[in-house]
């Protein structure tokens, strides 16, 4: 599953406003509110109070009083739009942005356009980073963009296990507490659980010399579809240079089997993430192999164990049980 692309943004291409046509005498070179806000997917109203309660708006307007924003200021909106996904109360992304001299060129604004969304919920987070009440906005917003950025910002900034445990796993439990209670906010878990697994996809693709001869087999119990824990895993271990590889969803134990007869893999790690996948039969018949298999059941699902299977109940756990597998400190 995964996002679709706003226009320009599959080749590369700037994303800008159009400008309005000059059809009047008191049309201006410049941007008009409605051709600003269809390009952003904001309504005209937010933009309007933006202006009237944080003074961020168009430097100027129309003969006619319209107003026409200029490339200065679509870059101050966009730096405060940014802060405000990040976190940042409106009044302090907007007082920030006005002071800050990195906003006054056009290249700032125009970066930011794409990630601009609807906006305007949130889910509760009490105790929470601000960058995690701005991932939640983004994805009730169904702003893929600005999910993919506050991802990719995270991961390059604090790793992919302090991403998990401090910005991921937070919004999607409030996001699927949000669902289970009243059946909203499905289309932004989905959203939000795409994104992750692209970018924490993208983190495994980059390892070119993996340090680890044997791999890591990483699969779902039968049945389970929850598969988004392994990928975190997978980027996770990418990150020590370990080389693992995915079976992913819905992993039949014969089809489980059967791979580690065939790769020999130094380590195994199944998910369940619910009791109804979590069947400890289903390792009961792995293969025996030399060297011998380290054999992990992962996540809340499990209903105990056979013997030689051992449980991780954290990702960081699993991360270093998996490099003492593979003999990667």
């Amino acid at each position: 599953m995964c996002p679709a692309l706003a226009p320009g943004l599959a080749s590369g291409a700037e994303v800008l406003p159009v400008p309005e046509p000059a059809d009047g005498p008191d049309q201006q070179p410049g941007y008009g509110i409605g051709a600003l806000a269809r390009r952003l997917g904001v309504a005209p109203a937010t933009l309007r109070d933006w202006e009237r309660r944080y003074g961020i708006g168009p430097g100027g307007r129309s003969a006619g009083g319209h107003r026409r924003y200029q490339p200065e200021d679509i870059a101050r909106i966009g730096h405060m739009r940014k802060l405000v996904l990040d976190g940042v109360p409106p009044a302090e992304a907007a007082r920030v942005a006005l002071a800050s001299e990195t906003a006054a060129g056009p290249a700032a604004g125009e970066q930011d356009l794409a990630a601009w969304g609807a906006g305007g919920r949130s889910l509760p987070l009490p105790g929470r980073l601000p960058q995690a009440r701005g991932l939640a906005r983004a994805a009730l917003a169904l702003d893929g963009p600005a999910i993919a950025g506050m991802l990719e910002r995270s991961l390059d900034a604090s790793g992919v296990v302090a991403t998990w445990e401090r910005l991921a796993v937070p919004v999607l439990t409030a996001v699927g507490e949000r669902s289970a209670a009243n059946g909203t906010c499905i289309d932004a878990e989905h959203l939000l659980s795409a994104q992750l697994i692209a970018a924490l996809a993208a983190r495994v693709g980059r390892l070119a010399e993996p340090r680890n001869a044997r791999t890591v087999l990483l699969a779902c119990a039968d049945g389970e579809q929850h598969s988004l824990p392994l990928y975190a895993l997978a980027a996770a271990l990418a990150e020590r240079g370990v080389r693992t590889t995915m079976l992913g969803a819905r992993t039949p134990p014969p089809v489980l089997a059967g791979a580690i007869s065939r790769i020999g893999p130094a380590a195994a790690f199944v998910w369940s993430q619910t009791a109804a996948t979590g069947d400890p039969a289903q390792l009961d018949h792995i293969p025996r192999q030399r060297p011998p298999l380290r054999l992990f059941a992962v996540g809340p699902g499990w209903l105990g164990v056979p013997p030689g299977v051992r449980t991780v109940r954290s990702l960081p756990e699993a991360v270093q049980q998996a490099c003492e597998a593979v003999g990667v400190a």
